[in-house]
């Protein structure tokens, strides 16, 4: 579920949305981290002033993955 809401976030949030890539990994304790790469200009947006984007993004991914188990939302480089 979280990987299409990221996939949902994609176009609101960015210029090109047609850059951006999302890896799903498996983390410590069984948790998924979703590595989200978009494209350089795109990078402030998706994270915000102060990160609060990116805080609304990875507490929305958790709120949808309750029952799956923890999840973790990262922008890479």
């Amino acid at each position: 579920m979280s990987r299409e809401l990221l996939e949902y976030l994609g176009p609101w949030l960015l210029d090109d949305p047609d850059a951006m890539e999302i890896t799903e990994a498996e983390g410590d304790r069984g948790a998924k981290i979703f590595e989200v790469k978009v494209a350089p200009d795109d990078a402030g947006k998706i994270i915000g002033r102060r990160g609060r984007i990116i805080r609304s993004i990875r507490t929305l991914a958790r709120a949808a993955s309750r029952d799956s188990g923890p999840v973790m939302v990262e922008v890479v480089d």
